[in-house]
């Protein structure tokens, strides 16, 4: 691993870059390699770590200064990872690509982790290049790792509709407050901070007959990857709240399919 040749292309970003030797506690993996955002006094900052005996090789293939993102790769035991690293309205980000994706560019990267309905909306809106990377065309709306697909025939039930509801992969992060949504189909969880990507009515029933003290972990009753559509506002910590005149779907960006993702679900 090069590392002043990756603080380097870091810097032309405009981020920084720590490699330390050692496990992160929150990051998006490959291996023995993780990556991670972290903060501290002079702001965000990405982290690779990678464990001492790592003999991983840690590449950036392209990086886009004026989009201040790039695309790191990952090698290791005949195994690649790549991932998208780069800054979206107000905050850094490391996103996995799907290893089903054959990328090389940044922009082939952010047109891998849109979903295959996005994707045919975009192509049935004949748009170009400029307008698919803006977070708002005539095809979708983009808030972070969601997109919402206009849906101007979707008919809700009035009497289901639920107001300022929450959506979240279900990895722990800040949850998106949506003014209204309405929700089909999917699997009833139970989901705490401790089983963040939700757990099954038997087994739940199964944790609070082993431990009663679970009782009191906080368990909310959530619904894993429901069809789900959203109208109004939709706030979030980390990004501008946009305004939705009309019913959209919701649909949840393509990370979930690499294996750094693999074991996260789309909970609401």
């Amino acid at each position: 691993m090069n590392t002043n040749l990756l603080n380097a292309k870091f810097a032309r970003i405009g981020a920084r870059l720590v490699v330390a030797d050692r496990p992160a506690r929150r990051s998006r993996m490959a291996g023995a390699v993780s990556l991670d955002v972290q903060s501290d006094r002079r702001g965000e900052f990405f982290e690779i770590a990678r464990r001492p005996d790592a003999g991983a090789e840690v590449t950036v293939l392209d990086a886009r200064p004026a989009e201040r993102h790039l695309l790191l790769m990952v090698r290791e035991a005949g195994e690649k990872s790549k991932f998208l690293c780069g800054h979206d309205e107000r905050h850094w980000f490391v996103a996995g690509i799907p290893e089903s994706a054959p990328v090389g560019t940044v922009r082939q990267a952010v047109e891998a982790l849109k979903p295959a309905a996005v994707v045919a909306a975009q192509a049935g809106m004949r748009l170009g290049a400029d307008a698919r990377s803006r977070r708002k065309n005539a095809a979708f709306v983009r808030q972070g790792e969601w997109f919402f697909l206009p849906a101007p025939d979707f008919v809700a039930d009035a009497r289901l509709v639920l107001p300022w509801e929450p959506i979240t992969r279900g990895n722990g992060g800040k949850p998106h407050w949506t003014e209204w949504l309405y929700r089909t189909g999917g699997e009833t969880v139970y989901v705490c901070t401790r089983r963040p990507n939700g757990v099954t009515e038997g087994q739940y029933k199964g944790i609070l007959s082993a431990n009663p003290q679970a009782r009191s972990w906080g368990w909310r009753v959530m619904r894993r990857n429901p069809g789900v559509y959203v109208k109004g506002r939709v706030r979030h910590a980390d990004h501008a709240t946009i305004r939705l005149p009309g019913w959209h779907q919701v649909l949840m960006n393509t990370e979930g399919e690499s294996k750094a993702m693999k074991s996260v679900a789309f909970l609401d």
